[in-house]
C-alpha cells in the first residue's frame, strides 16, 4: 500500500504543477487577457482527486498497523485470503439501488422527469439496504 500512497502523492504534485503551468501558459498565450478556466479547473480537480486518494490510503495503511501481504516479498498466497467484508447474498436492495441510479442517469440524458422518479427510489433503496438487518429473520 505504500507504493500506492507514493504513486498518488507523485500524481498530486504532478497535477498541481501542471495546473499552475496550464494557467500561466493560457494567460501568456491570450496576451494577458484571460485564463482558460475549463482546463484549469479540470486539472485542478484531478490534483484534488489524487490528494484524496493518497490521504485515504495513508489513513488506511496507518490503521492496519503493518504492511499488507501484497507489500511483503516473503508473503504467501494464503496470507491474503482473510475475510474481506460483510456481504448480503440474499439482498435485493443493491439491485433496486442500481436500477434507481440508472433511472437518474437516464433522466439526466433524456428528460429530467425520469430523474425525478428515480430520486425517491434511490432514497428508499439506501434506507432499505441500511436497515435490512434490523427487520425480519435478521433482526438483532
Amino acid at each position: 500500500m505504500r507504493v500506492n500512497v507514493n504513486l498518488f502523492t507523485v500524481l498530486f504534485v504532478f497535477f498541481l504543477v501542471a495546473d499552475f503551468a496550464y494557467i500561466l501558459w493560457a494567460y501568456i498565450d491570450s496576451g494577458g487577457q484571460r485564463i482558460e478556466w475549463v482546463g484549469a479547473i479540470g486539472i485542478g480537480l484531478s490534483a484534488i482527486l489524487a490528494f484524496f486518494l493518497q490521504f485515504y490510503l495513508r489513513l488506511t495503511q496507518r490503521s492496519i498497523g503493518g504492511p499488507l501481504p501484497e507489500d511483503r516479498v516473503d508473503a504467501d498466497i494464503d496470507d491474503g485470503d482473510a475475510e474481506q467484508g460483510h456481504f448480503s447474498p440474499w439482498s435485493w436492495w443493491p439491485f433496486l439501488l442500481g436500477i434507481s441510479l440508472a433511472l437518474i442517469f437516464l433522466g439526466v440524458a433524456v428528460g429530467i422527469w425520469i430523474a425525478l422518479i428515480g430520486a425517491p427510489l434511490v432514497l428508499i433503496a439506501v434506507i432499505g439496504w441500511n436497515y435490512e438487518y434490523y427487520r425480519g429473520n435478521f433482526a438483532r
